[in-house]
């Protein structure tokens, strides 16, 4: 039995742009379904039809003023900003250090500026919209999303290939 890996120190990029000590905390997307219940005759009870992924969204909190940051708020292209975690993931029982990296594009749906009071913590919060999403571990794909695209890739199988086909992509 081992330990679990917890992250012990991460990084975040902005378009390629190091924000080491400058962003304080991140949360990470949630990834969920779009489902719903369905029963029909001759079943003994509801499974649940899966549609398609919902909306991807990353958080982060800045400790101050981030003017690049700032500067892309109101990009038309959905895919303006390209953020990159970077987190090392430490197993306490054996010492070793996976490598975990999330990149996502989208664009800056909310800045949230906090209050400014002399003395106080200054804090930017943005929210990021994301129509992209790869995530890696020790340099592995493990999920990537793609929606302009309909790519669904995960575990190394693309699960949306065949959809694609069918519709002439």
């Amino acid at each position: 039995m081992g330990l679990p890996a917890k992250l012990k120190n991460f990084n975040l990029f902005n378009d390629g742009l190091s924000y080491l000590g400058t962003v304080a905390e991140i949360a990470l997307p949630k990834l969920s379904r779009k489902m719903e219940e369905y029963i029909a005759g001759g079943m003994s009870g509801p499974i649940e039809i899966d549609y398609h992924n919902e909306k991807i969204e990353m958080d982060w909190t800045a400790g101050g003023l981030v003017v690049d940051a700032l500067a892309q708020y109101g990009a038309v292209q959905h895919n303006a900003v390209q953020l990159r975690f970077a987190g090392a993931y430490q197993h306490d029982d054996t010492g070793e250090v996976d490598s975990v990296e999330i990149v996502v594009r989208g664009r800056h749906k909310e800045i949230d500026q906090g209050t400014a009071k002399v003395g106080d913590k200054t804090e930017h919060k943005f929210k990021t919209t994301c129509s992209y999403y790869k995530l890696m571990v020790n340099g592995v794909d493990i999920m990537e999303f793609d929606f302009i695209n309909g790519i669904e890739i995960v575990g190394g199988v693309d699960r949306t290939a065949d959809m694609r086909r069918a519709i002439g992509m």
